[in-house]
């Protein structure tokens, strides 16, 4: 018995030679954007928030189990002994022009001119029931943030000297504040976006200071904004 060889039409085979080379050249074109891409990620320089955000530990957060504001220590201890609670050392820090108490509490803070960084507005300070909380002092870093990725474990000393550290503390708006809540950079960023960039390093020091990790979300969300300032410095203070 005999057969016949089927013969494919050479524009057919003409055809699939083009849509191959087509879709060559699609996979060529996005693997080499793909590498110019990788290519203008921003290098980070030796020193900066960039560069420490790298070496964090990225984790899921922890619970909130066990979680109490009292295991960081009363509120605005004084922990340097300089005789003033934190809450007024961070006032006579952020603020300008200031006033202090007249009744011998000399670290008082009274009055001041307030330069908020989250919202760039200027807040004028003073002192009293239904005024003081229009500037109030933030952890850059939220006391159950840190639990959630750290804190937990530490001794009770240890959470009391992170609650009070300047590194941590910033004086800002009232509103902006507890908008922001014990959210982390994934979820919130200053209004203000010429601050993000330092807030977003003031974050990571104080994570690269406590060991304290980050969650995939957040690790991304901040290297997002230091991508913008890839020099931006650790602040140390």
């Amino acid at each position: 018995m005999s057969t016949t060889s089927r013969r494919v039409p050479r524009r057919s085979v003409l055809r699939y030679v083009l849509i191959a080379l087509a879709v060559a050249i699609v996979v060529a074109n996005v693997i080499n954007q793909q590498s110019v891409a990788a290519d203008d990620e921003p290098a980070p320089t030796p020193g900066s928030a960039l560069e420490a955000l790298a070496r964090l530990e990225v984790k899921g957060p922890g619970p909130d189990t066990g979680y109490e504001r009292g295991l960081f220590g009363p509120a605005w201890a004084d922990v340097d002994g300089n005789g003033c609670d934190t809450r007024n050392d961070i006032l006579a820090r952020d603020l300008t022009d200031l006033t202090f108490s007249t009744r011998g509490e000399v670290c008082e803070v009274r009055t001041g001119t307030f330069q908020d960084p989250y919202t760039g507005e200027t807040i004028d300070f003073r002192r009293g029931n239904a005024t003081s909380m229009a500037v109030q002092i933030d952890h850059v870093v939220p006391l159950l943030d840190a639990w959630r990725k750290g804190a937990r474990a530490w001794d009770d000393e240890t959470r009391r000297q992170f609650a009070n550290d300047p590194l941590n503390l910033l004086a800002s708006d009232g509103p902006a504040n507890q908008a922001k809540g014990a959210r982390d950079a994934s979820a919130w960023l200053p209004p203000n976006h010429a601050f993000r960039c330092p807030y977003v390093a003031r974050q990571v020091a104080v994570k690269t200071a406590y060991e304290l990790a980050v969650t995939p979300s957040e690790s991304e969300a901040m290297a997002r904004v230091l991508a913008d300032c890839p020099a931006e410095p650790l602040p140390a203070g």
